[in-house]
């Protein structure tokens, strides 16, 4: 994809339920600052019951919203956010199953990549209320750059079929 002349706008997931959730998101928030060197929009925290894994502890969810202004790109952008998992303490465990700190990149402008480790838009976003919620309270006028969708259409038909989330 061709460089934009402005810095492309990302959009990260960020969840917890081990330890200190609340803490966690904090944490991961400040880190992240350090990291991008800019700051960032945030939506407010949602509490969202577990998606595959149901015998676990809710999670508390949100996104943040920022520039890349260092101009790193999506693939860069994923390597720092698993670095923060890792300096924040997350292990391997069992897919969609307790964390200390899950940070997913959700959107990269209106990219979409796809890659063996990335894929942009993240694949799930548009089947999470936990992700298209905090998503919307950032930017009401989201659309989903795979289908051109917009995401208050796709939350408005589908929020009957979504796991149960609301502000925490």
């Amino acid at each position: 994809m061709k460089p934009s002349p402005m810095p492309n706008r990302v959009f990260i997931g960020l969840g917890a339920n081990m330890g200190d959730p609340a803490s966690n998101l904090q944490k991961a928030l400040q880190l992240l600052e350090a990291s991008f060197k800019t700051g960032f929009s945030v939506s407010p925290v949602y509490r969202s019951e577990p998606v595959g894994v149901k015998e676990q502890p809710w999670f508390l969810n949100q996104a943040a919203c920022f520039y890349d202004n260092l101009r790193l790109g999506p693939t860069a952008i994923l390597k720092i956010l698993k670095e923060i998992e890792i300096q924040m303490g997350r292990e391997p465990t069992v897919r969609f199953g307790p964390r200390l700190i899950d940070l997913d990149l959700l959107l990269y402008e209106n990219w979409v990549l796809e890659t063996g480790s990335l894929v942009v838009p993240h694949p799930r976003l548009t089947q999470r209320s936990f992700v298209l919620l905090p998503l919307l309270d950032l930017e009401p006028a989201l659309v989903d750059p795979r289908s051109g969708t917009a995401l208050r259409e796709i939350w408005d038909r589908n929020r009957n079929s979504f796991s149960e989330c609301y502000k925490a």
